[in-house]
C-alpha cells in the first residue's frame, strides 16, 4: 500500500452510505480513519484519483467534495476509484474545487502524453470570442476570456468560464456547468447535474432530473425545470421551478428573492404550487 492524493464525495451531511443497511457514516474535515480490511466496492474507504470521477458516486447536484490522502491498494476498476483500510479527510473544496482539480489533473495528463484519450481530455481558451469543446466522458472544457463558450456533451463532465458574457454547456448526466463573468449563461441538460453563476445578470438553467441550479450575482435567475429541481440565488435574484406529475410538467413558477419570504443562498423545490425549501 502506499498514500496517493484523491479526491472524495460525501452528501450534504459530510457522510457515505455503505452499499448494504448499515448506517451512514459520517466523517469529519481533518480527521483519519481506520478499517481492518479493504476491497473494492466491498470494504474500507474509497476515493476517486481523477476528480469529475467522484460525479459517478456523488453527482454535482447535492453533494459535497474533499481533497483526501488513502492508503491505497493495487487495485482499480473501470474509472480511478481506489479503495484502502486508511484515509485522511482534507480540505473540503466543493464543487468549484472539484471542477479546477479536474481541469488541472486533465491538463497535466495532456502535457505528459503524446495524445490524450476520448474520455479524458481537455479543450482550453485564454483569449476572447473563443471557443472551447469537448465530446468525450469525463472531460473539462474552460475559457477565460470575455463573450467565450465552454461546452461538453460527455457524461461526468465540467464546462467553466470565468469571461463576462459567456456561455457554459453541458448536455451529459452528472456534469457541472459554471460561470463567474457577467451577463453569462450556465446551462445543463443530463440528470443529477449542477448549473451555477457567481456573475451579475446571468443565468443558471438546468433541465435535468434532480438537477440543481444556483445564482449569485445581481439580477440573475436560477431556472430549474427539471423532475425533483432544486433553485437557490441571492438577494435580488429570481427562481424559476417547474413541478411535474405523472412524468409530466404540470406547473412553472416564478419567484423573487427578497431574502425574508424568500430566503437567500437556500435551496427551494416547488410542490403543490407553493415554494417549500428543499431537503
Amino acid at each position: 500500500m502506499s498514500w496517493i492524493k484523491a479526491y472524495k464525495g460525501f452528501n450534504k451531511n459530510l457522510q457515505c452510505q455503505p452499499d448494504d443497511d448499515k448506517p451512514p457514516f459520517q466523517y469529519e474535515v481533518g480527521k483519519e480513519y481506520e478499517e481492518s480490511e479493504a476491497e473494492l466496492c466491498s470494504c474500507g474507504f474509497h476515493a476517486c484519483e481523477f476528480p469529475l470521477d467522484v460525479f459517478g458516486y456523488y453527482p454535482p447536484a447535492d453533494s459535497r467534495y474533499c481533497e483526501v490522502e488513502l492508503d491505497a491498494i493495487e487495485e482499480k476498476e473501470g474509472d480511478s476509484k481506489r479503495t484502502g483500510k486508511k484515509i485522511k479527510i482534507g480540505t473540503e473544496i466543493g464543487l468549484d474545487g472539484i471542477i479546477k482539480a479536474g481541469v488541472k489533473f486533465i491538463l497535466e495528463k495532456a502535457e505528459s502524453c503524446d495524445k490524450g484519450t476520448d474520455d479524458q481530455s481537455a479543450a482550453t481558451n485564454t483569449g476572447y470570442w473563443s471557443a472551447a469543446t469537448n465530446t468525450g466522458d469525463r472531460s473539462a472544457a474552460t475559457n477565460t476570456g470575455d463573450r467565450s463558450a465552454a461546452t461538453n456533451t460527455g457524461h461526468r463532465s465540467a464546462a467553466t468560464n470565468t469571461g463576462n458574457q459567456s456561455a457554459a454547456t453541458n448536455t451529459g448526466h452528472r456534469s457541472a456547468a459554471t460561470n463567474t463573468g457577467y451577463q453569462s449563461a450556465a446551462t445543463n441538460t443530463g440528470y443529477q447535474s449542477a448549473a451555477t453563476n457567481t456573475g451579475n445578470r446571468s443565468i443558471a438553467t438546468n433541465t435535468g432530473c434532480r438537477s440543481v441550479a444556483a445564482v449569485f450575482g445581481e439580477e440573475s435567475v436560477a431556472c430549474s425545470l427539471g423532475e425533483y429541481g432544486k433553485a437557490k440565488g441571492a438577494k435580488g435574484c429570481w427562481l424559476v421551478l417547474a413541478e411535474w406529475k405523472d412524468n409530466h410538467r404540470k406547473d412553472v413558477r416564478c419567484f423573487y428573492v427578497d431574502g425574508e419570504s424568500v430566503k437567500a443562498n437556500v435551496f427551494y423545490t416547488l410542490k403543490d404550487g407553493e415554494l417549500v425549501e428543499a431537503d
